[in-house]
């Protein structure tokens, strides 16, 4: 991220905390982050220098008309100083700022197809354990590339139980061996 994306999530934080928001805004910078990262239109026209900052601001007014004036503010103050294609980067920093201020941990389980219930609370168990937090939330990356098992990260702890790491670890015992 990048340290004005920070910057912009903090005070959308702060101002939300003044005004007891910040749960309302946390539902919307989420709202806000995957629509932006699902729509490859979207991240192109927030990139193009071509499209007019005043088309950007009506445009985004209108694809989240239904969210608050907090999110109104953030799009109108980020293409005033010409900053809307950190919109995204702003809108995860607000939800990483407000996940670390409740105290809740992320961790990210990569496997290779999507969790079983029963699979997601064993890994709910384990990352409970390796955190000491109640407070926890899972998000789920598909990447067929693992070929199996799965790789836990959370913040800077890392995991690796995938089927792939095991066959590099194989193939670099082997390479030393000859």
């Amino acid at each position: 991220m990048s340290r004005a994306a920070i910057r912009y999530a903090k005070a959308i934080l702060q101002k939300a905390n003044e005004n007891n928001t910040e749960a309302v805004v946390f539902g919307e910078m989420q709202s806000v982050h995957s629509t932006i990262e699902n729509s490859r239109e979207l991240q192109t026209v927030l990139q193009s220098p071509v499209i007019k900052a005043n088309d950007k601001k009506n445009a985004l007014l209108k694809i989240f008309s239904g969210q608050s004036e907090a999110t109104h503010s953030l799009i109108k103050i980020l293409v005033d100083n010409k900053r809307i294609s950190l919109l995204g980067n702003v809108a995860k920093s607000y939800v990483d700022l407000y996940n670390d201020q409740q105290g809740v941990k992320v961790a990210t389980v990569t496997t290779a197809v999507p969790l079983s219930s029963e699979l997601e609370e064993k890994v709910m168990a384990k990352v409970k354990e390796l955190t000491g937090s109640e407070k926890v939330t899972l998000k789920n990356d598909i990447n067929p590339a693992i070929i199996g098992g799965f790789i836990l990260r959370v913040g800077d702890i890392q995991y690796n139980a995938s089927i792939a790491n095991q066959l590099g670890n194989l193939k670099r015992e082997f390479s030393k061996s000859i």
